[in-house]
């Protein structure tokens, strides 16, 4: 794993660090709502110059269309938004588009059917992974992408530290320590999170071979990643009250069902 990257995505291992994503964040329920205008400027995450950016982010979208401005608009530089419509009934695709994105279909319903669709699309060397629904900066990209560029690490994963009330309600935030532990146990990595947010490189992921098209697709990735001796290393980031209810975890039923599809995956 010692392709060379582009220069717009490399000077992030050397360069400084990007500000902190969390003096950005519009306050919880006070999000920006759907900017219907053309975008002036740079396209999000384009590379300086106007090539070939050296990492996409795929973002996973169903009716996120209240979240997309503000989640498009901080796309670090070197990066470039990979909206995968995932169904959306309110626009998201349409909007994603008009911002700028780069936007795919997939009518799979699933989080891992659109962040397999997200992934087998993408052209840049590296792929990151975010939740699109504004709970994650995805600023935090570019520190995440750091020990994969430096040649320490194969694959980041998110750490999630709450910021604001109701940011991780308890019910999911217990299904997330059970499926910790477990990994634990099965890999004999230490997590502590199934970050939402990850990066590592574009060719290595597709050769793990993942299958799951559910919920259990972050955990198979870390899995497959583990079993085929990869080293991961997680990076902390700010966790914020999503905008909407989330598909997945927003109940209680919605966390077991999520839980049940990962344990699969541990079998």
């Amino acid at each position: 794993m010692t392709d060379s990257l582009p220069d717009a995505l490399s000077d992030t291992v050397a360069g400084s660090a990007p500000a902190d994503e969390r003096s950005t964040a519009p306050p919880p329920g006070r999000r920006a709502g759907p900017r219907t205008g053309p975008r002036t400027g740079p396209l999000p995450g384009s590379a300086p110059g106007g090539g070939q950016p050296a990492g996409e982010i795929v973002l996973p979208c169903l009716n996120e269309a209240a979240a997309l401005p503000w989640v498009l608009e901080r796309v670090p530089p070197g990066w470039r938004a990979l909206v995968v419509d995932n169904g959306s009934t309110d626009g998201s695709g349409e909007l994603a588009a008009r911002l700028g994105a780069r936007v795919i279909r997939e009518p799979r319903r699933g989080f891992g059917a659109a962040c397999h669709a997200g992934l087998t699309a993408a052209e840049g060397e590296l792929v990151a992974f975010c939740d699109c629904d504004a709970s994650l900066d995805p600023a935090a990209v570019s520190r995440a992408a750091r020990p994969v560029l430096a040649g320490t690490a194969d694959l980041v994963l998110a750490r999630r530290r709450p910021v604001g009330r109701g940011a991780w309600p308890p019910h999911a935030r217990a299904g997330n320590l059970a499926l910790s532990l477990m990994v634990r146990r099965r890999t004999g990595v230490r997590l502590h999170d199934i970050g939402p947010l990850r990066v590592a490189r574009r060719r290595a992921l597709l050769e793990l071979g993942l299958t799951d098209r559910r919920s259990g697709y972050p955990l198979e990735m870390v899995v497959a990643a583990a079993d085929a001796g990869w080293r991961i290393e997680e990076t902390e980031v700010a966790y914020r009250p999503r905008t909407g209810r989330s598909k997945v975890t927003g109940t209680w039923r919605g966390t077991f069902q999520a839980v049940r599809d990962m344990r699969k995956v541990l079998r």
